[in-house]
């Protein structure tokens, strides 16, 4: 019976053991999804940017970006982008994209989740700063005990 009942917990701790790696595992591939998924969207718009906004925004604004698509002989089209946080909940929250463009387009996009973003914590938290022609972005995800940062530098296109 002694025996039978070592096994048994034997079996359990190892068991619980897994399962909490995995649990960890599953958090840290969540954070580095969200960050890679919202440095993509980021660096894809910062790109195309003539102007890059980040000062004075009031939070949940994160950051805006403007750019013209140049049309010959046709008219121009002005696009807006507007990357800001919903649900901030302990510095936790979505970001999200609202695009406008005077070609009629007015979407919003769930860009990342589980983002890191608390004004008061400046060493920690997703955050944006721009040198021209360098867009500096770094961004935090939390899930779980799993944190994941990463920091891109963006070179947006020449202003022609």
């Amino acid at each position: 019976m002694a025996v039978i009942a070592l096994l048994a917990s034997a079996a359990t701790q190892a068991i619980f053991q897994t399962l909490k790696g995995t649990e960890r595992s599953n958090n840290h591939i969540t954070c580095v999804t969200q960050v890679q998924n919202a440095g993509y969207w980021l660096s894809y718009d910062a790109q195309m940017a003539e102007s890059v906004i980040i000062d004075n925004l009031e939070p949940p604004d994160f950051l805006v970006l403007t750019w013209t698509e140049w049309h010959y002989g046709d008219d121009d089209i002005n696009h807006s982008v507007r990357y800001f946080f919903e649900d901030l909940s302990g510095g936790v929250g979505t970001l999200k994209r609202s695009h406008w463009s005077s070609a009629g387009a007015n979407e919003q996009t769930l860009v990342a989740r589980y983002i890191y973003y608390d004004p008061d914590d400046p060493d920690n938290t997703s955050k944006v700063s721009y040198q021209s022609p360098v867009l500096a972005i770094k961004l935090t995800a939390l899930s779980g005990e799993a944190r994941e940062t990463r920091e891109y530098q963006v070179k947006r296109r020449p202003n022609l």
